[in-house]
């Protein structure tokens, strides 16, 4: 989704297209996310920009979207720009690190090996 949000609208006020823009953005992300993930795909990941328009977006975390959104409402922009891209994700694994785990007075090493 490319898209140049305006918030200005002849008959509805400016919370409630604000509210009508973050419905769409939402009910766009459920709909990527529900289709047929490829064989070596786990998820589905999003490219997300923000910005007042097109040349001077910035890339944005999908879940700061709502909060952007929310602070071109208080900024009284006229219009912004928000761009969704859809991409395979792929997990990674974290790496462990060695951990000590205190219970009262024992002391208790996670990550050795068992035999």
């Amino acid at each position: 989704m490319k898209k140049t949000f305006k918030m200005t609208h002849p008959k509805l006020k400016v919370p409630r297209l604000v509210e009508a823009i973050k419905y769409e953005v939402k009910k766009y992300i459920k709909r990527e996310r529900g289709k047929v993930l490829p064989p070596d795909v786990d998820f589905w990941d999003f490219d997300c920009r923000f910005g007042v328009d097109e040349a001077s977006s910035d890339v944005i975390h999908l879940s700061a979207i709502n909060k952007a959104i929310s602070q071109a409402e208080a900024d009284q922009l006229e219009s912004f720009y928000l761009e969704i891209l859809v991409k395979p994700g792929h997990r990674s694994k974290k790496p462990r690190e060695d951990r000590q785990i205190n219970l009262g007075d024992s002391v208790i090493q996670s990550n050795e090996k068992e035999e």
